[in-house]
C-alpha cells in the first residue's frame, strides 16, 4: 500500500474506479461541489471535519432521494455553515 496521495490528474481514474467498487456511477458525484464544500470546511471549521462533513453530505443526500441537485443541496447547506462558523467559547 502506498502513501503516496495522488496527484491531481488522477482523480478521475480514483473516482472512477471507487465508484464501480461501490456500484455508483462517476457521473452522479458533483466533484467540484464536494471539493468546495471540503474546502469551506477545513479552512473555516478544521481540517479533520472535512472528511467527516463530506460523508454527511453524502448521508444527507441519500436521506433526500440522492440525486445529483440532493448532493448539491447538501454541499451547499455544508458550505453555508462552514463560511459563517463561529463556535462558542467556552
Amino acid at each position: 500500500m502506498s502513501s503516496t496521495p495522488l496527484p491531481p490528474e488522477a482523480l478521475d481514474e480514483w473516482l472512477t474506479a471507487l465508484a464501480d467498487r461501490l456500484q455508483l456511477d462517476p457521473a452522479d458525484v458533483p466533484v467540484g461541489d464536494l471539493l468546495d464544500a471540503a474546502r469551506d470546511i477545513a479552512h473555516n471549521v478544521a481540517r479533520p471535519a472535512a472528511p467527516l462533513s463530506t460523508f454527511l453530505i453524502g448521508l444527507a443526500a441519500a436521506k433526500n432521494g440522492g440525486a445529483g441537485t440532493d448532493i448539491e443541496a447538501a454541499c451547499a447547506a455544508a458550505s453555508e455553515l462552514a463560511r459563517d462558523w463561529a463556535p462558542e467559547k467556552l
